[in-house]
């Protein structure tokens, strides 16, 4: 899923969220797209999580990754959080949260 926070929030542009179905592929995931990442000369990404590989961040600047496994990403619901958030602005008058699966 990816989910676009361009002029609704300082953090990044975009978040992308996934899920791996053990914690070996959920890192092996994370490495994959490190080092994608890293490959095109981007700079300061930064990578937590991944000595356990339930949940993984890649900070990548204007980009967040986040890896879970299943039972991770049920019980964290990242999706359901920014869903709230796109509710939140739109009482409050601001522009709508736009969430794109991809």
């Amino acid at each position: 899923m990816t989910v676009e926070l361009s002029g609704k929030t300082s953090i990044a542009d975009y978040m992308v969220i996934a899920s791996g179905q053990s914690t070996r592929q959920v890192g092996a995931m994370a490495d994959h797209i490190f080092r994608k990442l890293k490959a095109t000369g981007l700079t300061g990404i930064v990578a937590e999580g991944q000595s356990n590989s339930d949940w993984v961040l890649i900070d990548a600047g204007d980009v967040i990754v986040h890896l879970f496994r299943p039972e991770v990403r049920s019980f964290y619901n990242l999706e359901k959080l920014w869903s709230h958030a796109e509710l939140d602005a739109e009482l409050d008058g601001e522009p709508d949260m736009t969430v794109r699966v991809a």
